[in-house]
This record gives C-alpha cells, structure tokens and sequence, in this order.
C-alpha cells in the first residue's frame, strides 16, 4: 500500500471511493456532505500535533503564516507578531493554553506531504488548491458562525471537532465576498455532527457554520480550500476576446456620460444590442485556453529529484509523462509551445512527434526521442517536472 494512499485517488479517498460522479452531480456547490470513514488512522501522515509542535516552535515564522483566533476573545495580531513582523513563539503558547486556536496559514507551502495532496485535488478541480492547519485545544472554538466565500473540505486528523451547519444566505457568493459579522443571522442549527480522526466533510462557500472541540483533548483539521474559476470569470475573458474582433466593443462610452443629466435610454438599446452581437460572436475555445494557460502557469512544477538526479541520461535509462503534471501543447507562429508550471517551453516544429511521445503517458527511452539533442529535450522535461524516471 502506497505510504500517501490519499495521492492514487485524491478525491475519491477524502469522500469514499466511488462517490465522485454522484459528488458532482449532486453536492457540489449545493450542500454539505459529512463522511465517517470510522478508520482514526486515515490521514495520519499528512500532519500531526507534533508536527505542529516542531513547525510554531522550532520556525521563524512570519507574520501571515500564523494567526491566533478566538471567538470569546479578539486577539490582535500585535499580540503575537513582534516588531520585526516575526511570529511571537511564547506569545503562540501562552495564547493556545488560554483558548487560541492556531492557524497555520497555507501550510502546504512548507509542508511536503500537504503540497502532494493539494497537486492531486488540483488535478481534479482544475482549480487552486490550498490548505490551512487549525489546532484547537479542549473546549475551545476558534470562529463564531460564518461562512466562507471558497468550497473546503474539512479533514479532522486528530481529536474530534463539533459542527453546526446553518442557512446559506448567499448561494454561492464571489470570492470577493467575504463574511461580515452581524450581517446575516444564522437561524437554527440546519445539521449538527461530530468529526472524529479520520472523517471529512465538504462545505460549500456561502454555507454558515460553526465548530467547537469536542472532548478532552485538542483537535487538528485541515481545511482544503477550493480556489476555482466561474463562468462570469469565462464570460468576460470570452467577451475581452470578442472585443478584439469587433470594433464596436473597442469605441468609447459617449461624451458626458458620467454627467448628472445624461440621458441613458440610448445607451440602454445601444448596450442591449452589443449583448446580442456578442451572444453570436463569444466563442468559448479562446477564452478557454487562455484560463487553462493561466492555470497551468500559475501552478509550482512538482520536479523533486531534478536538483539530486542531474547526471547524465543513460541509454538504459527509462522515463515516463507525471501522471497529473498539467500541460497544453500549443503552436506561436513556427514554434512549438508547452505551456507548464512556471511558465512555457519552446521546441522547433519538427521536434512535436518527440514530444508528443515523451508527453504520451507510455514509457520511453533515449531510443524513443528520435532528434538531435534528445537529450536536451528529455533533461528540460525532466527539470520541469513534465516526465520523471520510470
């Protein structure tokens, strides 16, 4: 058994193997889904007390990747950060055995294991992928009731944590926005359960909820969150598109328009009739491709190894694609692009076939990249995490 077994089935492993068809078709975006794994040891290896421990205590962290939240108290962030901007290690403790919960912000930027996970949840979402680690000690509660503004999935790792799942006041809300205390009232508790070691639930952004430690010893939970694209982010990058084709789009507003008395009925048919032109104009391919280069580029090239293993490459040496390393191969003028984490590659016409082979999933050799320089063009794929030795 693989030693992260929540890396062969990302998704499937967090809410039950199986599941994901009916996940998407079903809850996703719409409703909570709670999952009792009833196995404590499911994720241990993603992170620990200890861990969390060695991390606050041994580190020097910044302001940013720490915070301290109370929901019976406010704990100013100068309470803990000293003036240097670095995280307060005493301040930390002292605020934790007085009821703090500890945030590590983004851990999977530090933590190996956090960042796996995150590149496989990526794969499947096609979305920004990010965690935050809560340590919450016995009776404590870190937020009062609120709601977020990205879907997370909730793994409870050690000790246990109770929820309380309210009304969604705003379906869906955009990630700009964010909640405001004393805006919307929660209502009666809509759903109550327990996370203990090992379980998961998925909350969708705008859905208020709460949390409290459940039992006598401190809870650990890793919040995933969901960072995804819209269709309204689609639509305007289809209509910056369109705009390139049509020069009605490009003309300016009228003269006076931000005037008291400027009369808008002809703006309101003129901006009506633009509507129409480009509900016949939009098309979806190039907006698409630049949302996933955007995407792809944006992405941190997962290429362990390529620093250690830089010696030469043997003709008996074997490599294979990275299963979910994203890439596009696309065409600028007479070159040949691979758009990949970090940015994009560039290769000569006539090396496509090589590349497309070496990109194929199957295994190759040296033999198999039938150019000059082959193994130029192997050691580039290699340093960016496209292909890795088989």
């Amino acid at each position: 058994m693989s030693r992260e077994p929540w890396l062969v089935d990302p998704l499937g492993y967090l809410i039950g193997a199986g599941r994901e068809q009916d996940f998407f078709a079903r809850v996703y975006e719409r409703e909570a889904l709670v999952v009792h794994h009833e196995a404590p040891e499911r994720f241990r290896g993603l992170i620990s007390v200890d861990d969390i421990d060695r991390i606050v205590t041994t580190l020097d962290l910044r302001e940013g990747q720490l915070a301290l939240a109370d929901a019976s108290a406010h704990v100013d962030a100068d309470q803990y950060v000293d003036g240097a901007n670095f995280i307060d290690r005493g301040a930390v403790a002292d605020h934790y055995r007085r009821g703090a919960t500890i945030i590590l912000n983004q851990a999977h930027q530090f933590d190996p294991a956090l960042a796996r996970l995150c590149r496989g949840l990526e794969h499947v979402f096609s979305s920004h992928v990010q965690t935050n680690i809560y340590l919450t000690p016995p009776n404590a509660q870190g937020f009062r009731t609120h709601y977020d503004n990205h879907d997370v999935m909730v793994i409870q790792v050690e000790g246990e944590k109770a929820w309380r799942l309210y009304d969604m006041p705003i379906e869906i809300p955009f990630r700009g926005e964010g909640f405001q205390q004393g805006e919307y009232e929660p209502g009666p508790p809509r759903k109550e359960f327990v996370l203990k070691p090992g379980d998961c639930a998925y909350v969708p952004r705008g859905l208020m909820h709460d949390a409290q430690t459940s039992g006598d010893k401190p809870s650990l939970h890793i919040t995933v969150g969901l960072i995804t694209r819209t269709w309204a982010d689609l639509m305007l990058e289809a209509v910056s598109e369109a705009a390139l084709r049509s020069p009605d789009l490009r003309r300016s507003l009228p003269p006076g328009f931000a005037h008291p008395g400027f009369d808008r009925e002809a703006a309101r048919a003129h901006l009506k009739a633009l509507a129409r032109n480009i509900a016949d104009e939009v098309q979806l391919d190039p907006a698409l491709d630049l949302m996933v280069d955007t995407f792809i580029r944006s992405r941190a090239a997962d290429n362990r190894g390529a620093v250690r293993d830089v010696a030469a490459i043997a003709p008996t040496d074997r490599f294979q694609a990275q299963p979910r390393a994203p890439f596009r191969i696309a065409e600028d003028g007479d070159d040949i692009i691979v758009v990949s984490p970090g940015g994009e590659l560039k290769f000569a016409p006539d090396q496509r076939p090589a590349l497309e082979r070496a990109l194929s999933g199957e295994t190759f050799t040296l033999a198999d990249i039938v150019i000059d320089k082959a193994e130029a063009m192997i050691s580039t794929l290699l340093a960016y995490g496209l292909i890795s030795r088989a």
